[in-house]
């Protein structure tokens, strides 16, 4: 099952012939219904619609077929019909033009100060005026299947992307926490060989009459305390588990952007635990880069469904 990224496109267009509405003869204008859908990144699924007014009714179908494939993003829907640009400027029929005379005598009759329509008045009457009946229902349903297809392919083939870079990402975590492993057993021994010298130092420089295996033991008292306080075996393992699952529901797909999000902040937990345990300067670079692609890893999984 693949991995949609909530960042996606995608538009399409159909044309239809509305009917006349006058019985003469005049070119019939071709009407396109176009439909396009925009989605970014949102904690929940977030529907917007704008529709033009004849197509309001349609807002409930639209938003189950969204909601049945889509679970996260901000969504926005635009729907338009726009008529051809070549027939934009039509001769009026004779009908309307009938119409608007009465009218305005009428008007003139109650209001004789009454301004007279001008052309300009009478050729944007006309072009609002509606251009005959179109039942829409059935292309603007085929026509939002299409372009939400389109829309659920370009959000998985960003959601590949995001994969892909996240994998690369657990790789280089997962060379980080090797590196790290081996240091703590060097860091302890060193360590340790330090406190029996500074007991040995100190014994010698006070003459003190405390025997030598109860000073050898204090030292590696405070070896033992020293490693304590610096193991970081607990957080390795738990920070390999966590990149393990990570890459597990990966491979999974599917909805996993929460489960995602959860696991970056563990992530980010056990590395910084890491660079407050460091003893060392090569460990704490460690956990500095550690955090780098955690943070990366972090961007980029907010983006995923």
């Amino acid at each position: 099952m693949p991995v949609y990224s909530m960042t996606g496109y995608a538009s399409a267009q159909r044309g239809a012939s509305a009917a006349p509405a006058e019985t003469e003869a005049r070119p019939t204008p071709v009407r396109r219904l176009g439909l396009e859908i925009r989605s970014v990144n949102s904690r929940f699924l977030d529907l917007a619609f704008r529709l033009p007014d004849e197509l309001r009714a349609a807002e409930p179908t639209l938003r189950a077929l969204l909601t049945a494939k889509l679970k996260r993003g901000k969504v926005e829907v635009r729907v338009a019909i726009e008529s051809d640009e070549s027939l934009g400027l039509q001769d009026p029929p004779v009908r309307l033009l009938q119409r608007l005379n009465s009218a305005q005598d009428s008007i003139k009759a109650w209001l004789p100060q009454a301004t007279p329509l001008s052309v300009a008045d009478v050729l944007r009457i006309c072009a609002n005026a509606p251009a005959g009946t179109q039942d829409w229902t059935d292309t603007l349903h085929a026509l939002a299947e299409e372009t939400l297809d389109a829309l659920l392919a370009a959000r998985a083939r960003e959601g590949k992307r995001l994969v892909a870079m996240l994998l690369d990402r657990l790789g280089q975590l997962r060379t980080l926490a090797e590196q790290a492993g081996p240091m703590i057993p060097k860091l302890v021994e060193q360590q340790s060989q330090r406190f029996m010298e500074r007991w040995k130092e100190a014994l010698l420089l006070t003459d003190s009459s405390i025997p030598a295996e109860a000073a050898q033991d204090r030292a590696l008292s405070e070896a033992t305390a020293f490693a304590i306080r610096i193991d970081v075996a607990e957080e390795l393992t738990r920070l390999a588990s966590h990149l393990d699952e990570i890459e597990r529901l990966l491979k999974k797909g599917g909805e996993v952007g929460k489960r995602l999000d959860f696991l970056i902040q563990e992530l980010h937990r056990e590395a910084n635990t890491l660079g407050s345990k460091s003893a060392a300067l090569e460990l704490t670079r460690i956990s500095v880069d550690m955090k780098v692609l955690i943070e990366q890893m972090r961007e980029q999984v907010q983006n995923i469904e």
